[in-house]
């Protein structure tokens, strides 16, 4: 290619070094939409908002409409600090504690399956939504009238184990604000869903959850095995070949 360049008229040079540029361009910017896209599945179904709305529903259900809004708003917002926490911090924290990428790629990936497979099976992971205790010391919490907006309604339901790993593992792999996008949407969507969770709980079916959860636990299963794999082939290279 030097050669070439050499010989070439400047003209031409200049052709060249334009279609370069515009291939990188084209390049990057597939690279950018496909992380954005992964990272989208990946926090939508782990975070799925129609998939907990029920839980939701049942932490709420001696509130009143107004006060149940509220409640949708402050889980919202801590959901957002707590997933920007570890957007910022999360990485730092690995090197704080002397953990690779990799390691917790793999580590995570292993939650993210957990998730996913009882998801596919159709009952809660205590990973994701707690013991059969803690799901009773929830209830306890709900019925004392306490706040259930951070807990256990942001963590460990909406922003657990397998949420954290998602945004750590995808925010070392993107480029750009591509994971930080992603985050946003699905935090907006979270927010419109708990926001007018009576009347969209009123018309989701059981039918329409049931498929839903599948279809997100399929989703989640596809990624969480994906992240293994690659953390393996990072930590073990003669493997890849």
């Amino acid at each position: 290619l030097h050669h070439i360049t050499e010989q070439a008229p400047p003209s031409r040079r200049g052709s060249l070094c334009f279609s370069t540029h515009r291939y990188s361009v084209r390049h990057n910017a597939g690279m950018a939409i496909a992380v954005l896209v992964k990272a989208l599945g990946a926090f939508f179904a782990i975070m799925n908002p129609f998939v907990n709305l029920p839980l939701f529903l049942s932490l709420t259900q001696e509130q009143d409409a107004a006060t149940q809004r509220r409640t949708a708003v402050r889980t919202t917002i801590s959901s957002t600090v707590m997933c920007t926490v570890v957007l910022l911090l999360g990485a730092t924290i690995l090197r704080f504690f002397g953990i690779g990428v990799d390691d917790f790629r793999i580590a995570g990936g292993i939650v993210l399956l957990i998730i996913s497979l009882s998801m596919l099976n159709g009952g809660g992971s205590s990973a994701h939504e707690g013991s059969t205790q803690e799901k009773a010391q929830h209830n306890v919490v709900a019925a004392g009238g306490n706040d259930v907006a951070f807990y256990p309604m942001t963590f460990p339901i909406l922003v657990g184990p397998g949420t954290i790993a998602t945004i750590i593992v995808i925010q070392s792999q993107a480029q750009g604000l591509g994971g930080h996008a992603a985050v946003a949407a699905v935090l907006a969507a979270l927010g419109i869903v708990l926001y007018f969770s009576a009347s969209i709980g009123a018309r989701l079916s059981m039918t329409m959850r049931t498929i839903m959860t599948r279809l997100m636990g399929m989703i989640l299963a596809s990624i969480a095995v994906q992240m293994i794999v690659v953390g393996i082939q990072h930590l073990f290279p003669g493997l890849a070949r």
